[in-house]
């Protein structure tokens, strides 16, 4: 599995452009699935041109919820391949979803947790006055959780994949929604991803400065500072396997590397 940023108002590959907004470009197996658009496709197609990414290519894209600056671009990726399963909250607007369907790509209304592909599923919609859902997917080292803006609480959502994916959870990545959020209710996040045995995290978007410094000294090594260009790629079984191999016998080995 390789997860890119393609848009973020957070700066990392210097050729990029930021703005407000989230979007990830995820290959999971054979697919290739955009998480979110961000809120400008002028910009997300020019983002996506600098790392040679493809729209052509998008097998799939999944909208965690209905705010401009995560549906902006979808008109442009559509422009450039209309062939596309996208993946809604059914929360959505009717208007909007009936606008999808007029390009000629294809509807998922998700309620419940649905699996969009072997391995890779969604939260559900969760939440009642903004509704999102969550992407999870299953890899060899655990799983990993990609939020748009975690609206209804980046705890409870990492939570309700675990429940789902009965697994550990290597990476939590996305926008965490906690620009505002207070010392206690950090506190409270920090002490729930520690319950649930989150091993890194990559928050980004509308995380806030501060809320990715208190994450930063919580996690120390396992977070990641995540932005527009940043990459993440999970390890072959190969290579795990012979991480724990050398474990088991006793031979200095590098878990960090494995994780990743």
């Amino acid at each position: 599995m390789v997860v890119t940023v393609v848009f973020d108002n957070n700066p990392f590959d210097p050729r990029l452009r930021t703005s407000w907004g989230f979007a990830a470009w995820l290959e999971y197996g054979d697919q290739t699935i955009l998480f979110d658009t961000g809120g400008d496709g002028k910009l997300l197609l020019h983002n996506m041109a600098m790392l040679e990414l493809d729209p052509q290519t998008i097998d799939i894209v999944i909208l965690s919820h209905s705010h401009g600056d995560h549906t902006g671009g979808l008109g442009a990726v559509l422009a450039a391949n209309p062939q596309l399963t996208v993946f809604v909250p059914k929360a959505f607007p009717t208007r909007f979803k009936n606008q999808v369907r007029a390009t000629g790509a294809s509807t998922v209304e998700v309620g419940d947790s649905v699996k969009i592909l072997p391995g890779l599923w969604s939260t559900g919609q969760m939440g009642t006055s903004l509704v999102e859902q969550a992407l999870v997917a299953r890899t060899e080292q655990g799983l990993v959780i990609v939020t748009g803006c975690a609206h209804p609480g980046v705890d409870r959502m990492v939570a309700q994949a675990m429940r789902g994916g009965q697994d550990e959870i290597l990476l939590v990545v996305g926008g965490f929604h906690l620009g505002g959020a207070s010392r206690r209710r950090m506190g409270k996040i920090i002490s729930e991803f520690q319950r649930l045995g989150v091993r890194q995290v990559a928050p980004c978007h509308c995380t806030g400065d501060r809320a990715r410094q208190t994450l930063r000294q919580a996690f120390g090594e396992d977070f990641l500072a995540s932005g527009v260009g940043w990459q993440w790629q999970s390890e072959s079984p190969d290579v795990v396997d012979r991480a724990r191999d050398q474990m088991a016998s006793g031979t200095p080995s590098s878990l960090a590397t494995a994780r990743r």
